[in-house]
């Protein structure tokens, strides 16, 4: 870009005007006298349901986002759930088409590491499989995240049951690994569990806590557990929860209205395992028995029986309960007849 000025020089009755181009930048700010905003730029690693929730949320408050998936097939699906997730709250008046086109231009899939190079926080965010190691493909993911990013960029699991220092323990700069768990599952959930890992540095940590506050969430300082605060006491709930419906204390529906009644949660723990995937569950489950022993964290049959099954939850249209293509439960007082 560049600027143009005009001299006029003055001589008894002629008046010339002479033009001199010149590049703008040298009336600007240096490179390194520029301001640098923090988290203008973050990556995801893995889009699903929670990575779609954090790419719209963050994208809401202007930061750019890129997230990667494996395949075109998967980024175009990461593409329409994000989508539709914004036409229900458009349909819903929490917001306007024009705002939609704006987060939407904010939010870029791709295939390649390298692309994730300029981010200034990376969050894995994959959903492991049956049969496969969770803990060795997020660990191959944040090694693969290092190969490419700033010694400055911060790079984070979203993760709840295993432990980032174990986690990052074959990176060259450990100190900038976090365990950032933004909870999504439950409606309008706002919490953002943080915990350091042994080599997590007070600066990366901060950073952190100034990016939770960016996007408006309610920040919990917790100490480095596998299952963090939220996943430890929901697994035990739902453990107890099977245990009274085999007893025959109460029907599963009742179980879940008592508390949502009782204890104004949004969710009663059969609904909130069937949209968390009692896949996930069991997997939470399986990491918390390997870490603590305790056989309270040893899944119910009735939760190993519905996976076996393929009963997942709403991913699946059955588990717990029933639900439509749009993944709303069908009433049924025959539920809990079907287990």
């Amino acid at each position: 870009m560049y600027v143009i000025l005009l001299t006029v020089n003055f001589s008894y009755d002629i008046i010339m005007a002479e033009m001199i181009v010149e590049p703008i930048e040298k009336y600007g700010l240096s490179k390194e006298m520029r301001p640098r905003i923090l988290f203008s730029k973050i990556g995801i690693v893995g889009c699903g349901g929670v990575g779609q929730s954090i790419a719209i949320t963050a994208s809401k408050h202007g930061i750019e986002v890129i997230f990667l998936e494996r395949s075109d097939k998967l980024i175009n699906h990461a593409f329409e759930k994000i989508q539709k997730a914004l036409d229900h709250e458009i349909n819903h008046w929490g917001l306007t088409p024009g705002e939609k086109t704006a987060i939407l231009s904010r939010i870029t899939g791709t295939q390649l590491y390298p692309d994730l190079s300029d981010c200034e926080l990376v969050i894995e965010t994959i959903k492991s499989k049956q049969g496969l190691s969770s803990f060795e493909m997020r660990k191959e993911v944040f090694v693969n995240i290092e190969k490419v990013v700033k010694k400055s960029c911060i790079i984070a699991t979203n993760s709840s049951t295993i432990a980032i220092t174990e986690l990052s323990s074959e990176l060259k700069h450990k100190e900038r690994c976090v365990s950032l768990h933004i909870s999504t599952t439950a409606p309008g959930s706002n919490v953002v569990e943080l915990a350091k890992g042994l080599y997590t540095s007070d600066e990366a940590y901060e950073k952190v806590i100034k990016f939770t506050k960016l996007l408006e969430l309610i920040f919990i300082p917790v100490s480095e557990s596998p299952g963090l605060v939220s996943v430890r006491l929901f697994v035990v709930l739902l453990n107890e929860a099977c245990a009274m419906l085999m007893e025959g204390v109460s029907s599963m529906a009742n179980i879940d209205l008592t508390m949502r009644a009782s204890f104004n949660m949004p969710l009663g723990p059969f609904e909130f395992a069937d949209k968390v995937g009692l896949d996930k569950v069991v997997r939470w489950m399986e990491n918390l028995y390997k870490e603590f022993g305790s056989t309270r964290y040893i899944a119910s049959p009735m939760i190993k029986k519905l996976v076996r099954a393929n009963r997942l939850g709403r991913t699946s249209g059955i588990g717990f309960y029933e639900y439509d293509s749009a993944g709303m439960k069908i009433e049924n007082d025959a539920d809990a007849k079907k287990l």
